[in-house]
C-alpha cells in the first residue's frame, strides 16, 4: 500500500471508530502477541484466564494503554512494521475528541431516531472498538468448530461470518495468519476477502501469495 492509501485508510479508521478509536500501533502489538501466545497466560486477550468477558476487556485495555502511551516497549519480535501517524493518534486518543464524537452520535439519534428503543444502541456506538474486540476474542476462542489443531482454543464461530466480516474464523486465521482469506473450507465464506480482491485489482493494496 502506498503512502497516500495508508494515510487514507488511517483517516477512515479514525472517523469510523470515532469515540472508541484504537491506536493502530498498540493494536498491532497486541495482535502479534495474541498470535504468538495464543490462549496462554501471556496472551493479552484470551478468554481462558479470566472469569468473564468484562474481565478480558479490562485486561486488554490495561495492556493496550501501556503500549499506546509508550509506558512499556514490546518484546523485540513485536516491534516495527506497523502503521503510525502520531498526529491522528494524539487527536484520536484525546478525551475532547471522544466527547465530540459522543455528542455527534447523541445528536444524530435525537434528530433521526423514530422509536425510543433505538437509543439503546448508543452504547454500541460509544464503545464500538472494544466491543468488536471482545466479540472476536471471546467467541472466537470459546464457541464453534475447529478445522485445524493449533494447540490453542481458537474456533470458527460461524461458517458465514456476516457478524464480524470474517474475523470469527479464528481457528483458520491462527493456522494461516498471513492468508488474506480467513475461510478455508468449501462451505465457509469470508465477506472481506472479495473486497480485498477488488482493492487488489484497483491497485489500492497488493495481496501477496502465502
Amino acid at each position: 500500500m502506498n503512502p497516500f492509501w495508508e494515510k487514507f485508510f488511517y483517516t477512515i479508521t479514525f472517523l469510523s471508530q470515532g469515540s472508541s478509536f484504537l491506536n493502530p500501533r498498540a493494536y498491532a502489538i497486541l495482535h502479534r502477541m495474541h498470535h504468538a501466545f495464543s490462549d496462554t497466560e501471556k496472551d493479552p486477550h484470551s478468554p481462558h484466564f479470566v472469569k468473564d468477558v468484562w474481565g478480558m476487556m479490562i485486561q486488554t485495555k490495561n495492556i493496550y494503554l501501556n503500549y499506546a502511551k509508550y509506558n512499556e516497549e514490546p518484546e523485540e519480535q513485536f516491534r516495527d512494521n506497523y502503521p503510525s501517524w502520531p498526529l491522528i493518534d494524539k487527536i484520536g486518543d484525546s478525551w475532547i475528541t471522544r466527547m465530540v464524537f459522543i455528542g455527534f452520535y447523541i445528536w444524530f439519534y435525537v434528530t433521526f431516531a423514530t422509536a425510543w428503543w433505538m437509543f439503546l444502541l448508543l452504547p454500541i456506538h460509544f464503545l464500538m472498538g472494544p466491543l468488536h474486540g471482545a466479540i472476536v476474542n471471546w467467541c472466537g476462542h470459546k464457541y464453534g468448530y475447529s478445522n485445524h489443531d493449533n494447540n490453542d482454543h481458537s474456533k470458527n464461530s460461524l461458517p458465514l461470518d456476516f457478524l464480524m466480516m470474517g474475523e470469527l474464523f479464528q481457528n483458520n486465521h491462527h493456522k494461516k495468519p498471513n492468508n488474506p482469506n480467513f475461510a478455508s473450507k468449501w462451505f465457509e465464506f469470508d465477506p472481506t476477502y472479495p473486497l480485498m480482491k477488488v482493492m487488489h485489482w484497483l491497485h489500492i493494496i497488493r495481496i501477496r501469495k502465502t
